[in-house]
């Protein structure tokens, strides 16, 4: 083979590395033929000018709060952060912030006792510590706009899960344990004991994150029962994600089902090669990602920019790492823990990765729950529509009682 057909084939096959990369998780099949109707009435080069001036521009993900690390039970350094309640008239305790771009839910000009008459009324929820835990190839910015909204009025907890944001990967992974929602679960407990060892509890977990807190609930049933006060399950599922279509024909599925365990194990050993070619294919991963996490169409183009930018951070192997945990999540049996606490059950009518008819079933174990599904709404909901989950998430708090504090 001459030197250039060499180069020619090893661009080829790292092309054809970015493109499959670009897939994982989220089966970028039903998007492509919009992506490339994109492509021919917009030059690249403008594309990427406009995600840079996006990059920016854009306020999202720069709340931060006071740092801290747990050290899961093999020896993982999970990286989470703490926004304190603030005293009245203070600034937020937890580290500098940033403007969510909505002044009923920033700490601008509004002021603190607008935030808490909007949100709680006149009241504010006692004492309690809301943990938030987020969801796969995403990290604990995932929850800007509800971080901003509850900055300084609850003590929050925000974690990145292992090998995604700031947490350390996984190190019994790296000696070649496969991990799962159960060890998920445990990392939890150790997030908890870490930055909430004491009070009340509200467990606020979106897709992985909520299959997180059910392992946590099978693991450590005297916790939920002792502690926790209230818990909200955002686009999440109990089980049988493998029947999940992904809004695509099901001989296509199935099709893909059977070849992606081995894809998976070559994308993951040439993680430097796919994630070459993620960056070579960012116009068709953009398009990829618009369909899988967003149901309406006029979402802001800097929250679309924000959520690539979480889920482009996420290295290829840590994508490869974890899928085959969700063909293997069953908790159904679990939800009972939760039948004597408030709950709220909440999801996206057009999502295509944890459909809602999953959080359906989730209320079918739960009868007392609150079930909210959200018109036009897609898998990133909390992102597309951040009123009306932080709203449902405030009257979850006013639900727990021991309403004492006042303006």
């Amino acid at each position: 083979m001459s030197e250039i057909s060499a180069a020619d084939a090893a661009t080829a096959g790292w092309r054809r590395a970015g493109i499959a990369g670009a897939a994982i998780g989220v089966l970028a099949a039903g998007a492509a033929a919009g992506v490339a109707v994109e492509r021919l009435t917009v030059g690249r080069g403008m594309r990427r000018r406009a995600r840079l001036a996006l990059d920016a521009s854009g306020p999202y993900g720069s709340v931060r709060g006071l740092p801290g690390r747990a050290v899961a039970d093999d020896g993982t350094e999970l990286y989470y952060e703490v926004d304190e309640v603030e005293p009245d008239g203070a600034a937020p305790l937890g580290g500098g912030g940033g403007d969510d771009g909505n002044a009923e839910t920033s700490t601008g000009a509004t002021g603190h006792g607008t935030r808490r008459r909007r949100l709680f009324g006149r009241k504010a929820p006692a004492p309690v510590t809301i943990v938030f835990s987020h969801g796969y190839c995403l990290n604990q910015d995932s929850w800007h706009f509800q971080r901003a909204a509850l900055r300084g009025l609850v003590r929050t907890v925000h974690w990145d899960q292992r090998s995604h944001g700031r947490s350390e990967r996984g190190r019994a992974q790296a000696d070649g344990v496969a991990v799962g929602i159960d060890q998920l679960g445990r990392d939890l407990k150790a997030v908890i004991d870490t930055a909430a060892p004491e009070g009340r509890l509200v467990l606020v977990g979106h897709s992985m994150g909520g299959m997180t807190m059910m392992a946590l609930a099978e693991q450590y049933p005297q916790l939920i029962r002792d502690r926790v006060a209230a818990v909200a399950f955002v686009g999440t599922s109990s089980g049988k994600l493998g029947e999940v279509t992904f809004g695509l024909p099901l001989a296509g599925v199935n099709a893909v089902r059977r070849v992606l365990p081995g894809v998976l194990r070559a994308l993951g050993s040439q993680a430097e090669l796919v994630e070459r070619g993620r960056r070579a294919t960012a116009d068709l991963f953009a398009g990829v990602i618009k369909r899988y996490s967003f149901g309406s169409r006029d979402v802001d183009p800097a929250v679309e920019r924000f959520a690539e930018r979480l889920i482009e951070s996420t290295p290829i192997d840590v994508v490869a790492e974890f899928y085959p945990a969700f063909t293997e999540h069953d908790k159904s049996h679990v939800l009972p823990a939760f039948r004597d606490i408030p709950v709220l059950i909440l999801a996206g009518d057009k999502d295509l990765v944890t459909p809602s008819s999953h959080s359906e079933a989730i209320a079918d174990q739960l009868p007392e729950a609150e079930l909210v599904i959200v018109p036009d709404g897609g898998h990133l909901v909390m992102l597309e529509h951040p009123e009306t989950v932080t709203d449902r998430l405030a009257d979850l708090l006013a639900r727990v009682g021991g309403m004492t504090r006042t303006d």
